[in-house]
């Protein structure tokens, strides 16, 4: 496969361009909803209830929304998704020229993009395999990783920028960037399978979580890659390392927080030209324990480069990690599944960033922000060993299609 495979698969660069858009639109939305909020009720409060608004949806449709993206289609699905994130920006736009914008307006708006969202995420998800063969699914996973790691590194800088021209300025281009998600798959190429509409129960629902939880392969992924996110994540106390141990300012900060999206879109190009063939298995246990040694590296050293090159690696390795996993989830995953799996994979990574927050917040308040990141670090460790011994099957695996070891 020549590198430029996927730049000629028409089909699957409407659907990334669809993607980047409506990432870039979420990354700026993020700070422009953040300051706005803030502006009017001068309340850290407030800041978390649009987290809240937007999260407590998405946990309650979640697997709802699976299982319509195993039954519907799933590009109509992710069409209407997105046509009501615009819907719901278009409103703060329109609150913000007739001058009616209030927080109770921006709680409502982050309820529906919340709702949206998680009928968009399992159907986007469960959309790769059919749009691409099973040659070809690794390369557009890391595609779609890396493009959604650009924009986290472009949107919010960009987003900062387009709101000194105004709120209106910054809704304005998100409502643009949305609509142009949700136009450019007007014309994909997708060949909806009609199935038999299963009832909705509790069975039914929660078919993608017990499909995972008997496939060992498919589980010691999904589970390792969740409690390394949970005990490793050092994003929750960067604001007091860049502080305290580092003792730079904002700028300092918004490195930080951007070294480990660099880092893992400098991987997702070496992935897209050296793809993964072999020792699979091997490759993405090591690569959680370079994740591990990186945040303890992070949280012991002094030294800004170091820091910054510590969060750098650390990127990489995860992204080695989560196009393994996600490959990996798809190809062991039947399509009539893969909804529902999708959906129950994303209540995996929401908890484990959401509890990863927590757990960070508490070990910080009680042994300090230093030594709370070395016992995630070193905790990722550990879990890693153990997993080896859980999961023998995930630790063999040699090649990402199973017909191939």
């Amino acid at each position: 496969m020549a590198p430029d495979s996927l730049l000629k698969h028409r089909t699957f660069m409407h659907f990334w361009t669809g993607q980047m858009a409506s990432s870039l639109a979420i990354q700026m939305l993020a700070v422009g909803i953040g300051w706005q909020i803030y502006d009017l009720t001068d309340s850290a409060l407030a800041l978390g209830l649009v987290g809240l608004a937007q999260f407590l949806p998405q946990l309650g449709l979640t697997l709802f929304a699976g299982q319509m993206a195993d039954i519907c289609n799933r590009r109509l699905i992710t069409i209407v998704s997105r046509l009501v994130m615009t819907a719901a920006v278009a409103l703060l736009l329109i609150g913000n020229l007739t001058g009616q914008i209030s927080p109770g307006l921006i709680y409502l708006c982050a309820v529906l993009m919340g709702a949206a969202r998680a009928f968009e995420m399992p159907s986007t998800q469960a959309l790769v395999p059919n749009l691409v063969g099973p040659q070809l699914l690794a390369r557009a996973l890391t595609w779609t990783a890396s493009g959604r790691e650009a924009t986290v590194i472009v949107g919010p800088a960009l987003g900062g920028l387009i709101y000194l021209l105004g709120p209106e300025a910054l809704y304005g281009s998100s409502v643009f960037c949305l609509l142009l998600s949700a136009l450019s798959l007007l014309h994909l190429h997708y060949e909806h399978q009609v199935r038999e509409r299963t009832p909705v129960n509790l069975a039914s629902l929660f078919g993608g979580i017990t499909f995972i939880t008997r496939n060992p392969v498919i589980f010691g992924a999904i589970s390792l890659d969740m409690f390394a996110v949970m005990l490793g994540g050092a994003t929750a106390l960067m604001p007091i390392i860049a502080k305290d141990v580092l003792e730079t300012g904002p700028w300092g900060l918004g490195l930080l927080r951007c070294a480990p999206a660099v880092g893992a879109v400098v991987m997702s190009i070496w992935l897209v030209h050296r793809p993964l063939q072999r020792r699979v298995g091997p490759i993405f246990l090591v690569s959680v324990a370079i994740f591990g040694l990186a945040t303890i590296a992070f949280a012991l050293s002094s030294n800004l480069l170091l820091s910054l090159l510590s969060l750098l690696v650390l990127g990489g390795a995860d992204m080695v990690s989560v196009v393994i996993r996600s490959t990996l989830v798809q190809l062991e995953t039947p399509d009539e599944m893969r909804g529902r799996v999708s959906a129950a994979n994303s209540i995996f990574i929401s908890a484990s960033n959401q509890l990863g927050e927590f757990e960070s917040g508490v070990t910080a308040a009680w042994f300090g922000a230093v030594p709370a990141i070395v016992v995630g670090g070193i905790g990722t460790l550990l879990i890693i060993a153990l997993w080896m011994r859980l999961f023998p099957a995930l630790r063999q695996r040699q090649t990402l299609d199973a017909g191939g070891d």
